[in-house]
């Protein structure tokens, strides 16, 4: 599929990877929605000449509005990168006392039952497209998917989801020429790490193999770049972290 030609949605696409993935998309040539809970996230789209529509995930009808206007904004869709997603810390058992229940489940809702509600509908849409080849979708996992650490069961548990459904979905949409990829990226450079201590980010990047440095965002979206230009990938979850395994 070429990039150039696509019509795509990003979720998360007002910050971090999302955003990255919404500019690089838009600088290769492919028109561009982005859907974010974030109102600021508007001037971030506007300024890469991409679409917006605010967009929680985790409700049903927000996510059929801002299909729809996608839909309406580019006459269809090719494309749909999930990168909307919370990460939390807490211990199953911590000094305060087990887990809280709800956190647990917004991380779920958030960043996997999110992920699928707005893929399901994206692909709807797709299937309309009328060609051999329909659509792609990019999911987004982690590496704490197979490594997570101390305090990381709802976020790997929500991650493990996201790559556990990969090659179902890639099977269940292929009658409709839909594939389905993931990505599970290691350390990266977003907002959120960057705003730690310089020395907590230079600990960070030397449990990388190599390069010995934390992720850059844009490698993420020339990943994302690749999967939905090549045709043969599909089912697969591609690990982007350095060689990284989290101990």
């Amino acid at each position: 599929m070429d990039l150039s030609n696509c019509r795509a949605i990003v979720t998360g696409g007002a910050s971090g990877l999302g955003a990255a993935t919404a500019a690089h998309f838009r600088s290769r040539g492919a028109q561009v929605v982005v859907l974010d809970r974030d109102e600021a996230g508007a001037d971030a789209a506007a300024a890469i000449g991409a679409g917006f529509a605010r967009t929680d995930v985790t409700a049903e009808a927000s996510v059929q509005a801002a299909i729809a206007q996608a839909v309406e904004a580019m006459d269809g869709i090719d494309v749909c990168v999930n990168c909307a997603g919370i990460a939390t810390g807490e211990r199953t058992l911590g000094r305060d006392g087990p887990h809280r229940l709800d956190s647990f489940r917004r991380t779920i809702e958030i960043n996997l039952i999110g992920s699928f509600n707005v893929l399901r509908l994206a692909a709807e849409q797709m299937a309309r497209n009328g060609r051999d080849m329909n659509g792609v979708i990019v999911n987004t996992a982690s590496i704490a998917a197979f490594d997570g650490q101390k305090g990381q069961a709802a976020y790997a548990a929500s991650k493990a989801g996201i790559a556990g459904m990969t090659l179902p979905l890639s099977r269940d949409l292929s009658s409709q020429g839909i594939r389905v990829c993931a990505i599970a990226p290691g350390i990266f450079a977003t907002p959120m790490l960057k705003g730690l201590p310089s020395e907590v980010q230079d600990s960070l990047a030397a449990e990388v193999t190599f390069p010995k440095r934390l992720g850059d965002p844009d490698e993420f979206a020339r990943l994302a770049a690749f999967i939905v230009e090549n045709d043969y990938l599909n089912g697969e979850t591609i690990r982007l972290d350095g060689a990284l395994r989290m101990r």
